[in-house]
């Protein structure tokens, strides 16, 4: 058979096919790595819960969130229907912690999905160009690893003077760097890879490189680290919140409660501890699926 008469349509289809098939076969593995880990699953079903109880405020709390009286405070666990007792304002406590899980899930999601787009971009920026861009992207991060992230949130918070607002810029401030350190060690080790070279060599320009070769690379570990980021938001922004710095009373929120009740440990030390135990949950839930999700898209592993 001459050269003229080769199925060359069809060699060219299946090239054109092979990184689409690669690509599900990924996530399918994915996929059913995730559903064997049963401690993932069960974690992300109690982010789940806990996210459409917090949609659900409204229709499902037995009482009215600021519903105060003087006559029910600090009531037992179980009393006239109070089933997690009442706080130093004779306010239902389930009631209280189902509202205050809104504040909590947006302090630590929206931060982190805002730290991820830009810091994710910075350090896609810095590792591809590299050179100064590299450099003086990089050591505006270093600025801010200089200072301890709880401190650098306080300082930050405390400066713009506090509030739900502050707390989720000050957040995502404190957010950036890592995240952005993460993607420019990605975008770093890819950019010297072969397909990258001949994506090159082939006239590709750099910016059909970096959206159909670095990022699809690059996304990955990024949104791993940032998973586990969430959780380091909810305790900061509880720890805002506990020190006057984030929500203002009479808003519910899991960290302020903790504040307002500490005062009542003696009186009702069960009711005091569960704010704690709410911010315990939710934020090890987070962590665990950052685990399990670390570990099913580890191919190698």
């Amino acid at each position: 058979m001459s050269d003229a008469t080769m199925p060359l349509p069809a060699l060219s289809n299946a090239n054109q096919e092979a990184l689409p098939a690669r690509t599900r076969s990924y996530w399918k593995t994915v996929g059913r790595r995730l559903s064997r880990d049963y401690v993932t699953i069960f974690f992300a079903l109690v982010i789940v819960a806990i996210a459409l109880a917090a949609i659900f405020a409204p229709l499902i709390a037995p009482f009215e969130p600021n519903a105060t009286s003087m006559v029910y405070r600090l009531k037992p666990i179980g009393f006239r229907g109070h089933l997690l007792g009442t706080d130093e304002l004779g306010r239902d406590m389930v009631t209280r912690l189902i509202f205050g899980g809104r504040v909590s899930l947006v302090m630590g999601l929206v931060p982190v999905a805002l730290a991820t787009c830009i810091g994710g971009f910075l350090g896609l920026l810095a590792g591809f160009a590299g050179g100064w861009v590299n450099t003086l992207i990089m050591r505006i991060m270093d600025v801010f690893y200089a200072f301890p992230s709880v401190l650098l949130a306080v300082a930050i918070s405390g400066t713009m003077g506090g509030g739900i607002a502050v707390s989720l810029i000050a957040l995502t401030l404190v957010c950036i760097p890592p995240i952005c350190r993460v993607s420019e060690t990605a975008a770093t080790q890819i950019r010297s890879r072969d397909f990258v070279e001949a994506a090159r060599a082939s006239g590709a320009s750099n910016l059909s490189i970096v959206f159909f070769h670095v990022l699809r690379n690059v996304l990955s570990p990024v949104l791993i680290y940032a998973s586990s980021l969430i959780s380091v938001a909810i305790l900061l922004g509880a720890g805002l919140s506990f020190l006057g710095l984030g929500v203002a009373p009479p808003t519910s929120d899991w960290g302020l409660m903790l504040s307002t009740l500490r005062q009542s440990i003696y009186v009702q030390p069960a009711i005091c501890a569960l704010p704690g135990a709410a911010i315990f949950i939710c934020s090890m839930s987070f962590n665990l699926l950052s685990d399990g999700l670390r570990q099913a898209m580890d191919i190698r592993s």
